[in-house]
């Protein structure tokens, strides 16, 4: 299939063709290819009733029985009722006899280990390493993906690998890693494999972070933060048109969730992807940042992203810097303290500045950290010119 094609087939087209996509980013790092010797390949369970359906092991959570052996999800927002032998929108759970099931519990197809800059989280664990992973699927389906080829497909489409939440914590204390992110596809889709990690992590003190789009309930959110250290939120915009037309989903459920996390008080950031002509108002900018202040505290880092042309959304040109410094400064003067530029190399807004002097605390050249001069004490991170605290989390 060309590129071209690509661009023209639509989420439920793609699951039709039966194109196989490849595992991304696995075996792309040296280091990761030794680190799991071993793992082998996973088909999903070969249990199999007389009509020929594969039958999961791990039933899923959060969800309710109706009548006729219906069951609705009770997850995310879209809230699905299945019928029998029927999945959800997000391809990877399945109703079966009236109980619901997850497909890919312990079954990644994508796992690598990152700089955890590169989530992004630039107020946690500066310079550590993330143990990354994703299964196949998504709750939305937007149509700039980046990771649209796992992301867009069912999980028999693409290559697993058997990974228990046991054997993610084994590896990470292994070879001393930080955190397990839960990124690159939607984590709210393998809740339940997340979910155990978390809590396994916990237990032996391994920290968790989610990179999230926050479509999300709060029953299930609440659950899970319980056992996270960070969450990372991707901000689609601040206008439900776009939700909607772009990403097929909806925004008060995501506003809503983002204030149920800064009432629980777990470290969070928020990715703002800046698209032309879509989501790049002045207007927008001010009611967002106003929000955001108001709503959320003047500590939550803003990552203003630069928006590219990829996957179904190619007519829209790549954004220009000078609107995203314009962004930025929307962004300043509302009175958020820690705003950066990111997809833009070099730029002075991929560094961290205490809000008070202004002082360069952190330096960054793409993930990599250059300089890092933030004190700590008590666990708390301080500008070592003033001494006001830098928000975070930074030992």
């Amino acid at each position: 299939m060309s590129e071209q094609d690509r661009n023209k087939v639509d989420r439920r087209s793609f699951l039709k063709t039966g194109g196989l996509m490849s595992c991304m980013g696995w075996l792309h790092v040296p280091e990761l290819t030794g680190m799991l010797t071993g793992l082998t390949p996973a088909a999903l369970p070969e249990h199999r009733d007389q009509g020929g359906l594969v039958l999961p092991l791990k039933e899923a959570m959060f969800y309710t029985k109706l009548p006729d052996g219906m069951v609705q999800c009770e997850i995310c927002p879209r809230e699905c009722r299945v019928a029998k032998q029927e999945r959800g929108y997000c391809g990877v759970k399945v109703n079966y006899d009236g109980k619901y099931y997850t497909l890919v519990h312990s079954r990644p197809c994508s796992v690598n280990i990152d700089p955890i800059e590169k989530k992004p989280l630039f107020h946690y664990l500066p310079q550590s390493a993330a143990f990354s992973l994703a299964t196949a699927g998504c709750n939305m389906m937007c149509k700039y993906c980046q990771n649209w080829q796992i992301s867009q497909v069912r999980p028999e489409q693409v290559k697993n690998y058997d990974l228990s939440p046991q054997k993610v914590i084994a590896l990470c204390k292994e070879r001393q890693i930080a955190s397990v992110a839960f990124t690159y596809s939607e984590p709210v889709i393998f809740y339940e494999y997340m979910l155990d990690i978390a809590k396994l992590g916990k237990d032996q003190g391994v920290k968790t972070v989610m990179i999230s789009n926050g479509f999300i309930k709060p029953g299930p959110m609440e659950e899970l933060a319980r056992y996270l250290t960070a969450v990372k939120i991707d901000f689609k915009a601040f206008n439900e048109k776009f939700y909607a037309e772009v990403c097929a989903g909806h925004l008060q459920p995501v506003l809503e969730n983002l204030i149920l996390l800064h009432r629980l008080k777990i470290w969070f950031e928020l990715v703002y992807l800046v698209v032309p002509t879509l989501n790049d108002s002045v207007s927008e900018f001010e009611r967002m940042c106003t929000w955001i202040v108001s709503e959320l505290g003047a500590d939550v880092p803003l990552h203003l992203s630069r928006f590219y042309p990829q996957y179904q959304l190619t007519n829209v040109p790549p954004t220009p810097i000078s609107q995203l410094d314009m962004a930025r400064n929307i962004a300043l003067e509302a009175g958020i303290r820690y705003v950066y530029i990111g997809n833009v190399p070099r730029h002075e807004a991929e560094n961290t500045y205490c809000p008070k002097c202004h002082k360069k605390l952190i330096e960054r050249r793409g993930y990599a950290v250059t300089m890092n001069v933030i004190k700590i004490k008590d666990d708390k991170g301080f500008c070592p010119d003033c001494q006001t605290e830098i928000a975070g989390i930074w030992s």
